[in-house]
Formats: C-alpha cells, structure tokens, sequence
C-alpha cells in the first residue's frame, strides 16, 4: 500500500491544523474522534493539541482520540494500543527500563570504583550522567559497544586509548550491572516497545485511523514505527513544514544544518518520495505565505549566489514581520513582556514566546507580574532554583563550610528557617545574633565557635539558648558531613531530618511546611528515590555530600501543573513547533544560543563518531532550524535579540544574517514595528518627572547636638556635618562586613600598638637587638588579627621594612637628644561655648621631647594630609593636640614646655617603608601660631553649631572626605553635580 504522509504548511499550527482535519473527518460523530489514535513527540505535544482541539470545537465537549507520546511511550499505552498480539506480548514481557538516577548512582559506583584515576563523588556524578547519555544515545542508534574497540589505532593519542579503558565502565561493567539487576536502558527499553509497538500494527493492522504527527524520525525505531503507520489502511504521518516545491539542486545538497534535512532524512528512511507527500486536509488559517523568503533564508550554503538576485520573493511575505535588537538582555525581557501583554487587550488573541534562552524565559515571566500576569515556562524550573530547593542547597552549605557566619546567616534568613518558633521572634532572634557575631571577624570555626563568640559578647542568656537550640538542630549533620567515611544515605537522611527541624514553627510541624508545594513535592520525591538509590553507595568523605546533592538536583524540574495562562505561553522550541498563536515573539535569536553551539562530547572526537555510526552534532542545528521556520511562518512574529548579554557582544543568529542578506539582495527591507516597543519598555520604568531630591538640612535641637568630639572627628565635622549628624545623633554606626576580612583600620592598630609596646619597653636605650623585639611585638599584635592570606602575603612583609625603618629613625633621634615621652596618651580639653561646654578629646600616637621642645607624633599607615590642608583649617588634627598640650590636656606632659614641631611618620612598608613629613608653618607662624588658628576655627565651629538655625549638611562647599560611612543615607549621588547611578 502506498504510504500516506502529509505536510501542514509552515505557519499554520501544527496541532490546530490537525485538530480541525481530524474533527472533519469524524463528521460530526464524537465515537469517531474517540477511537482515533494520535501519536506526539512527547507529553507537552499532548497538552499542545488536547488545547488546539478545545479551540476547534469552540469549547464544546469531545472524546479526544488516544495521545500516544512516542518518546515516553510505556507498556501499557501499548498494550491498549495494539491488543494482545505476538509482538505486543513479547514486548510486554521485556525487563522494566531502569529509573534514570538509579541508573546515574549506580554508574557512579562503577566510576568510584576504578582504580586508575580518584574522583570526587560529585565529580562520579556528573561523569556518570555523561556515560548516560552516551548510552542513551548509542542505543537510540541501534548500535553495539563492539564497535569501541576498532575506533582508536594504537599509536593514536594516549588520551583517547584512556579515554576506550574508561569507556570499559559502559562496554563491559555495566552490561553485568543491568543483567543482575534484570533491567534495560531507558533507550533500549523505548527502542524495544517502539519497533514492537511496529510489529504488532504491521501483523494487525487497526480499525481505526492512526495518525503520527511532529515526529522528525529521530532514531531509526522511530523510523520504523513510522513506516508502518503511513502504510496502514487508516494510517497517516504528517510532517510539519516540508517544503514540497524547493529545487532539485537545492533539495539534493541540504546539509545538517537545513530545516528541511530531518525531513529528507525521514522521507529517505521511510522510501518515500518528496513529491508523494500531499497537503493535510484541514483549512488554511489564512496569514502571509512565508514559504519562498523562508526557502531563500535557508538556502544550502552551496547555492547561496542566488541570493543576488532572488526570484519570486514577494513584499507581501513581509507583512506581520519585524525584527526588534535590545541593547540587553534585560530590555529585551521587558519588550518581549510588553509584546504578550499587549495582545490580552484584544479579548481572543494569542501570544506566545518561544525561545531555547531559559534565562529569557524566566526574566519575560518575571517582567509580566508586574501586571499580575503569572506565565509559566513550559520547561519548568530547575529544582535547585525554587525556594525548597535554595533551602536544601544552604543546609548542605551550612555543614559544608562548617556553620561559617555567612553560611548561617543565608540559611536562617530563608523563608523556611523557623527553628520550631514563632517565625517573627525566630527573625528577631536571627538579626540580634547578626549584630552581636555573625557580623564583623569571623569567630573560630563550627557551631561551637559561635557559642564561644557569642558569650564573650556579653549577650544576654536568653540569645545563647536560641543559639543553643539551633546548634542542636545542625549539629548533628554538620558533624557528620566534617567526618570522612560517611554512607551518602545516611547523610541524606541526616540533610532531610535537619532541613525539616529547621524548617517547623511553633503552630506547624517542619515536613508540613517543607514538603507541601509543588517544589516540596518534587524535592521530596528526589528525597525518597535517592534513599532507595544510596542503598550499597560505598562511603564517601563528608565534604563531598553537599556537591553530591547538588549533582543530583541536576535535571530535576518543577513543573506547574495548574494554573497556566488561557492565552499566553512561553515555549521551548519543540513544543512552538506544536502550536499556533496569533502573536509569536522568537526570542534569543543570538548565534550561541538559537542555534546552540553544538556541543563538545567529552567521549568521542567527530572522526569517531563518524566511523561508529553517531550523527554529527550539526544535526541538532538542523532540528533547530526546522523549530525556527516553523515559528517564523507565523501570521504575526516579532524577532528579537540581545546586543550585549551580561555585559559581552553577541553576534546575530544565522538565521538574522541571512535574512538580511536575502532582503538586501531583493531590494526589500523588514518595516518597523508599528510601536517603538524599546521606547515603551523604557518608559515604564521612567517617572513621569524628575524631580531632584534636595540635599538633606537636619536641624535637630541644640540640646540634641554633640557636645563633645574628637580631634580626628573635628575636620569631619567640617567636611560632612552630616556624618556626624548621623552617627552623634542618630546613634547610626556603619554594620561590619559578615566574616569581615582585617582591613586598613585593624592593620593601623596592629602597627600602632607594636610601636607602642616597643617604645614603652624600652623608652631610655635601645637594646642591641632591637629590631628582633620590635618584630616578635609586631608577631605578637599581628596574632589577634584574624588569620587570612593577606596578612602572610603583603600586611607581614611590610611591617618587618617598617620596623627596620622605626628602629633606624629611633636610633638617630635619640642620638640627637630626642626620645618618647608618651605614646597612645589619652587627651581632653573643655571649650566654652554659646550653648554650654564643650569637651575636645584626642589620643596622642607620641609626644617627643628633643633640644628645642615637644614633638607631637602621628603615624599614618595610609593618606598623610598635605601641608596646605592643614595650614588651610581642613585637617586640624596636630594643631589641636599641640592647643591641647598648651592648655594642660595631656597628662604627664611638662608643663611651660613649647610644642617646636608636628609631624606625620607615613608609615607604609614598600620601596620607602617610612617618612617623617613635618608640618611647616608659613614663614611669618610657628607652631604656637598655627594651635591658636586651630582653636580659633574650632570655637566658631562650635558656635556656629550652637544655632538652632545651622544645619548639619552633607559635603558642604564640596569638601567630600576620601571615605564616608553616611553618604547613602544623605543621598548624595542624587543631588551632587557628579550624582548618576551607583
């Protein structure tokens, strides 16, 4: 019997084409319908047409015909399918395919167990999920692992005879595996039922009419299924978009990389000829006919001169088609989001994105809830990336990192945390223990190094017994994931038992609360299938668990199973080949992602797939190229692409390209969209005015003010009113970095007090070995630091040059009769002022005594202020503690003793590890002079804050300090002359 195959045009809906041709056929008689069988590609088809059937019949009710999805087909579909025949009993007899991650455990038991090579279990994870697909591949070809042997000569690379050993795992090993487990691959499995599936409608043909549609023959099972059916007495196959009138000489040189080679390909396959395939008989949607532009956009490289003059090329074909490039990938989200949510304005319209970017994807569902519109993506989210799957993943980082506070504080902050308490007092608790140790240097490590650090807090004992309940929570598994030899069964159950005490509320328990949503439910089902799975998985060192978690999660996707938009999709671009839409947005169209780079199989180079029989990686370009012209041939269609993702070029997709090389050839060109879709996405985000913030003019009451500062908050005070507004009234402090690393200001203090403690030690004579004591005080002062990479690497070595430095200079000033006489001295002053006293308080890093005077000493380890600053007013940090020593501030210094010098010791470890830079004071001042302008500047400065009247400013004149901890609270980058966006 002559085969029957169709094509439905492309552009014209696969599934609804179908629909409205098997409802014609049927007449009206719903038993019809019922009996008829359809087979798809894949469940998501089914959905796809089961839709398209409730379109056609205007929402009457129907008995749809039997959905059959060849790629997951299963036993009993075929037993129903066929009846009891030879073939379909045989089949039904057939070992149970083995589940596809007890498949990838037990091909990583295999992979751990070589002794050739060591491997992480995550690492024997993944490897194993890439022999997997290897045998996945292998089998859906029909083909042998006897081939392996013949493909590598033996004086080819070393690599790839490791490579054959290794692949012994698959040739050898696993074979046995399977037999004693009396199981078969998921592909073989498939592959066995499909050509029974063959046999038994070959040896007994149906009644009833059995249509096999959007299958692109795939595998030669598949191939043969579909031969029988287009053979059967009431059998079709319809193919989507075969292009029926492309040249001869362009139909004879397609490559793997042309839409229409899967359908050569499977017309070859099923020995029939292009020119007997017939059109589906169902009535045409209507729309621009894109077949010709398409045909030339897709010309065989070979015959692309044509391009110079292409024929039959028709402005018409042009209508509904527009091409839209974004500068990002964000800006084209929220186009694409716009483009959908403009159709919901027309009661009826459709629209769809279809798109193989899944960031796109996720980012276009994002941008439209903003008008409450929940779209899901068709190919559902990655568990890892739902909130039950985040938890998992910080309760394994948690024991992974050994209950580091930034681990800690990410885990607790989860939604879920609720560690058996009121959620409210479980935060409340969580932000103080925050404040209190997890913010700051990080304390020793594990669970008890936060009990040790919370008690030398001082906080109080209702806290450490909220930390101790929490301990007892993670102890257990954080111990055993820092133990080695661990059964990943049992540390499983240990994640689960710790992620669902955590996890409970005083008014529910942990495992209702954690399981309970679809990601819980699937997340919970991964749970038990890999408890089954572990059973015999040999020990593995603790730390490997949480990457081998992870790895597991790998694939694991949530789907929604209610709740989907009536008229908006997003589609991966399988299921858009499906389906027909009044608007399509192909999105991602971006070389790299539309067509994906093929990609590199880590087993076997392209010469040997080629000789054991593999197809050529290309051939997945094909497949997408026949998604895109399915899509492209819609009524209406927008092309969209990124000029830049995350901040790197892209290229246009080959598809983009050679359209635009075909227009260029016509003398044609895409019109613009009717919209300015870029400026409308911008728009949204834009206010309708800009009104500029004023810069902040707190005025509190004079009694609220400061009344008393210190000498290195004075030029503060000048330079940021604001800062001091904010930290002296406000009671503001900046909140330290989590597991903060020692910085500028702890190295300073480190310097300061080893200086300090040398200069104390020895404050007549310098011992013969001075520089050694000064360098074990430094060891000593360097030891309270935490530890960390920088300290050993740049912070030590610098300070061993500044002490060879301070000892050499130490030398040489007291042979000149200059010695410390005070060092880190504590200093205040009271002022009078409008508003009452006002007290001034300083530390002195050292005060000299020489021939001439005092020498008031302070050392910097960073910026040294310039000379003109401190004779302008701005930086009066010296002339105020020589003011301070004056009047009598400082203990301990002599009385009626003049101040002869002020210096800065720059104090900075590299090719000139120390500097003395004095202050010099105008040719017509001293040093007495330059005190008396400071305090003279400081009372006007008191007075003048004395006001109610005066403001606390932020940065006025422009005097901006090099470092502020209030600048965002002020808002300065929106009101400043260089604001912009931070």
């Amino acid at each position: 019997m002559t085969p029957r195959v169709f094509t439905i045009p492309a552009g014209g809906g696969v599934a609804d084409a179908l629909a409205r041709g098997l409802l014609a056929q049927a007449a009206g008689d719903p038993l019809a319908l019922g009996a008829m069988t359809v087979l798809l590609p894949n469940r998501r088809a089914g959905t796809t047409l089961r839709d398209a059937f409730l379109r056609a019949a205007e929402g009457r009710p129907l008995l749809l015909p039997r959905l059959l999805p060849v790629g997951d087909i299963d036993a009993d579909a075929l037993g129903l399918a066929a009846g009891e025949t030879p073939a379909v009993a045989e089949a039904l007899e057939l070992p149970p395919a083995i589940a596809p991650r007890q498949r990838q455990i037990l091909l990583a038991r295999l992979v751990l167990a070589r002794k050739d090579q060591e491997v992480g279990a995550d690492q024997a994870m993944h490897l194993a999920a890439a022999l997997a697909r290897l045998l996945d591949e292998v089998q859906a070809e029909g083909l042998g692992f006897d081939r392996l042997d013949g493909l590598v000569p033996a004086e080819l690379a070393e690599h790839w005879q490791e490579t054959l050993r290794f692949l012994g795992i698959v040739t050898t090993a696993w074979p046995e595996v399977l037999r004693e487990l009396d199981a078969l691959d998921p592909a073989e499995w498939r592959a066995r039922l499909t050509r029974a599936q063959a046999e038994a409608w070959q040896a007994a043909p149906p009644a009833d009419p059995v249509i096999a549609v959007g299958l692109l023959g795939t595998n030669p099972a598949e191939i043969a299924l579909l031969r029988v059916v287009a053979a059967l007495p009431q059998g079709a196959l319809v193919l989507p978009g075969l292009d029926r009138f492309m040249d001869g000489e362009s139909w004879d040189q397609l490559d793997d990389g042309h839409p229409q080679q899967p359908l050569k390909r499977m017309l070859e396959g099923l020995g029939v000829d292009r020119a007997d395939v017939s059109d589906w008989p169902a009535p045409s949607p209507g729309g621009p006919d894109r077949t010709v532009l398409l045909r030339e956009v897709m010309r065989p490289a070979a015959t692309t001169d044509a391009w110079r003059n292409p024929a039959g090329l028709d402005a018409a074909a042009l209508a509904g088609l527009s091409r839209i490039d974004c500068a990002t990938a964000q800006e084209e989200a929220g186009v694409i989001a716009l483009l959908l949510r403009e159709v919901l304005e027309t009661p009826g319209r459709t629209a769809a994105l279809v798109t193989p970017d899944r960031d796109l994807a996720r980012r276009v569902a994002a941008q439209l809830t903003r008008w409450q519109v929940a779209v899901d993506d068709s190919a559902g989210r990655p568990l890892a990336d739902t909130p039950v799957g985040a938890y998992l993943r910080l309760v394994g980082d948690v024991a992974f990192r050994d209950a580091s506070p930034l681990s800690v504080l990410a885990l607790l902050k989860h939604p879920l945390a609720a560690g058996g308490e009121p959620i409210g007092l479980f935060r409340e608790a969580l932000r103080r223990l925050e404040r209190q140790v997890l913010r700051g240097p990080a304390p020793e490590a594990g669970l008890a190094g936060l009990k040790a650090a919370l008690a030398a807090s001082g906080a109080g004992p209702s806290l450490g017994r909220w930390l101790d309940k929490v301990a007892d929570i993670l102890g257990p598994f954080v111990d055993a994931v820092r133990a080695d030899g661990q059964s990943p069964a049992e540390l499983l159950r240990l994640h689960i038992e710790c992620a669902e005490a955590l996890a409970a509320t005083d008014a529910e328990p942990g495992p209702a609360r954690l399981w309970r949503a679809e990601d819980g439910e699937a997340a919970q089902a991964l749970a038990e299938e890999l408890l089954t799975g572990f059973d015999g998985f040999p020990a593995i060192p603790g730390p490997d668990w949480p990457g081998l978690f992870e790895a597991m999660m790998d694939g694991a996707v949530v789907r929604p199973r209610w709740g989907r938009h009536p008229r908006l999709a997003i589609l991966g671009p399988v299921e858009g080949r499906m389906a027909r839409f009044d608007r399509i947005v192909l999105g991602g169209l971006n070389e790299g992602t539309w067509p994906s780079v093929p990609a590199a199989d880590p087993w076997l180079s392209r010469p040997m797939r080629r000789e054991f029989g593999l197809p050529a990686p290309e051939r997945r370009i094909g497949l997408a190229a026949n998604d895109f012209a399915q899509a492209a041939a819609g009524t209406e269609v927008f092309l969209t692409r990124a000029e830049k993702v995350e901040g790197t070029p892209t290229v246009p997709s080959r598809w983009l390209l050679r359209l635009q090389a075909v227009l260029d050839g016509a003398g044609l060109a895409l019109a613009p969209p009717q919209r300015d879709w870029r400026a409308l996405a911008r728009h949204i985000d834009q206010p309708e005015a800009v009104r500029p913030v004023a810069p902040p003019k707190p005025r509190p009451p004079v009694a609220a003010r400061p009344r008393r500062l210190s000498v290195t908050q004075i030029s503060v005070w000048m330079q940021d009113p604001y800062a001091i507004y904010a930290r002296m009234v406000l009671g503001l402090e900046r909140l330290d970095p989590i597991e903060a690393e020692p910085g500028a200001a702890e190295r300073g203090t480190a310097i300061h007090d080893a200086l300090a403690a040398f200069l104390q030690a020895y404050p007549e004579t310098l011992p013969p070995d001075a520089l050694d004591r000064l360098l074990a005080l430094g060891r000593a002062e360097f030891a309270k630091l935490p530890p960390g990479p920088d300290i050993r690497t740049f912070w030590w070595p610098r300070f061993a040059r500044i002490a060879a430095w301070f000892v050499e200079t130490e030398a040489r000033l007291r042979a000149a009769g200059r010695r410390a006489i005070l060092t880190e001295q504590k200093g205040l002053v009271t002022l009078t002022a409008p508003a009452g006293p006002f007290a001034l308080s300083g530390i002195a890093d050292r005060i000299d005594q020489g021939p001439d005077g005092l020498v008031v000493v302070d050392y910097k380890t960073g910026i040294v202020p310039s000379n003109p600053q401190i004779l302008a007013g701005h930086q009066p940090q010296l002339p105020l503690e020589a003011m301070m020593i004056r009047d009598g501030g400082f203990p301990g210094v002599p009385q009626g003793v003049p101040v002869a010098g002020l210096e800065h010791w720059r104090l900075s470890g590299a090719a000139t590890a120390g500097e003395i830079k004095p202050v010099k004071p105008p040719a017509e001042s001293d040093i007495a002079a330059l005190a008396e302008q400071a305090l003279a500047g400081l009372h006007g400065l008191v007075a003048r804050f004395d006001l109610p009247e005066t403001p606390y400013l932020s940065q006025p004149r422009g005097l901006a300090p090099r470092f502020s901890d209030y600048a965002h609270l002020a808002r300065v980058k929106e009101w400043s002359a260089g604001g912009g966006e931070e």
